[in-house]
């Protein structure tokens, strides 16, 4: 497996961000360049990569859809040993991708190759579908572990996740009337995106320096 990476932020960060994407944009989509640059700003590296079918999309024109989140599960452990990054590393993802990461971050945190996992936006169900919940896993989570959510993501908003009973151990950024890609309607809650990837990116910076 060859990857390319494509890194955004100070190469002598004292963490990296290893982060892949959601399923049906690719890793340079306009929401994860905006969420590594406001990243980035904070002195923090992130390095990002694309699954296979989203590579294949981008070099062979094909329109393969994303497959089962699990069977990626290996390809993102083989960006990791690519990576090969010194220094503290944090895995995760927008949407699918943190959602992959989550299920490979305790054998990695396990084998101290990871210090904590980053979720952008976790699926935790499909819209309009609230009772097909990707939780299982979540509750015997042992690596540390933020979810930054919008409070109004139809994947899982903040009525919705409290009810799951997860783990204290997994730490959440609410971020007001944000949608699936941390944005809000400045109209209804004042706040701009850039507000809130501002947010996002301070409060992800404080959480690395307590891993």
């Amino acid at each position: 497996m060859s990857l390319s990476f494509l890194f955004t932020g100070p190469q002598d960060a004292a963490t990296t961000l290893l982060l892949a994407h959601g399923s049906g944009a690719p890793m340079d989509s306009p929401a994860m360049n905006a969420a590594a640059t406001a990243l980035a700003a904070e002195g923090l590296r992130v390095a990002r990569f694309e699954f296979s079918y989203m590579a294949a999309r981008r070099t062979e024109g094909s329109r393969r859809p994303p497959p089962k989140a699990e069977t990626l599960n290996p390809e993102f452990c083989a960006a990791v040993t690519e990576l090969g990054a010194t220094g503290k590393l944090v895995i995760g993802g927008k949407s699918m991708g943190g959602r992959v990461a989550s299920m490979v971050a305790d054998g990695l945190y396990a084998e101290g190759r990871i210090a904590g996992l980053l979720c952008l936006g976790y699926p935790f169900h499909p819209p309009e579908k609230p009772t097909q919940l990707r939780t299982a896993h979540l509750t015997t989570l042992r690596v540390p572990a933020l979810i930054c959510q919008g409070t109004r993501d139809p994947f899982g908003t903040s009525e919705e996740v409290p009810a799951y009973g997860l783990p204290e151990r997994i730490r959440f950024l609410w971020l007001e009337d944000g949608d699936h890609d941390l944005k809000p309607r400045k109209s209804i809650s004042g706040f701009s995106a850039a507000d809130h990837l501002a947010t996002m990116a301070k409060t992800v910076k404080a959480w690395t320096e307590t891993l």
